[in-house]
């Protein structure tokens, strides 16, 4: 299913403006009416996807509830990803001395224990908050053999992980208003953005995203992903001018807003 297709169900405002608490406990989320529902995906190459976003839609609500939905879709993405790389056999048990297999083994299971942890937090399947994993294709139809070339899954990884840290940044503003839900999802947030890191460097990279570039060997299409890391100047200070372009750029990591994740997202949905 389209990612416009959730989205099209956000039709009941005072739903969308619900203000309830939900600091004391993850299992409060079931409070919020069965309309709220998922309307994000947080990965993707958007120069592939051929499908225009419809300007009429909303994705998804600025609340705690849709931030924690958003992470949730993120995580099935990279636990699905992840398992069935390792159960296609692509990843070399040799590389690097096997330390690329146990890499990935790990970060499989630190995304696995995410989707949990977020599934358990939104009320479990059939609550009224819960959302269901969408149909990935992470070959985009056949563009890509991300579960039989290696380097091909390499890339995609660095992709997806990168997103991943700026989307969640991008959820901070909707989750201000629940410290706790905040504390929790910036724990997830800080595990992704070391798996970003680790990814990097097993392509010989830098661990960090320097201005916007993608890195040697990404598929152009991936630039989307990278598009507006360069930023050099925070809270009206010039760090290009105190420290150079790349290390005032490489500083500090720019989110990412729910529509430019959703601008990005549709390739990757069934």
């Amino acid at each position: 299913m389209n990612i416009l297709k959730f989205i099209e169900t956000f039709t009941d405002d005072s739903i969308m403006n619900s203000t309830g608490s939900r600091r004391d406990s993850f299992s409060q989320f079931g409070n919020i009416s069965k309309n709220l529902a998922l309307a994000s995906i947080p990965f993707g190459l958007s120069a592939l996807a051929n499908k225009a976003i419809a300007k009429d839609i909303t994705p998804t609500p600025a609340t705690p509830i849709g931030a924690l939905q958003f992470a949730l879709t993120l995580e099935y993405l990279e636990n699905e990803f992840y398992a069935m790389a390792l159960d296609s056999g692509v990843i070399p048990a040799l590389e690097n001395g096997g330390r690329d297999l146990k890499v990935f083994q790990q970060i499989a299971a630190h995304e696995s224990s995410h989707v949990k942890f977020l599934i358990a937090g939104l009320g479990g399947p059939g609550s009224a908050n819960f959302v269901a994993k969408p149909t990935f294709d992470f070959t985009v139809g056949g563009t890509f053999d991300p579960f039989h070339d290696y380097p091909t899954f390499l890339a995609l990884a660095q992709a997806f992980e990168d997103t991943g840290v700026r989307a969640y940044k991008g959820q901070a503003a909707n989750l201000i208003t629940t410290p706790d839900l905040l504390t929790a999802a910036l724990q997830i947030h800080s595990v992704e953005a070391r798996h970003a890191s680790e990814v990097r460097r097993l392509r010989s990279l830098k661990g960090w995203i320097s201005n916007a570039d993608r890195g040697t060997g990404m598929p152009p299409a991936t630039q989307a992903v990278y598009d507006g890391e360069g930023v050099t100047t925070q809270a009206g200070f010039n760090t290009a001018a105190a420290f150079g372009a790349s290390a005032g750029s490489e500083a500090y990591d720019e989110p990412l807003t729910t529509q430019q994740v959703v601008n990005i997202a549709n390739i990757f949905i069934v």
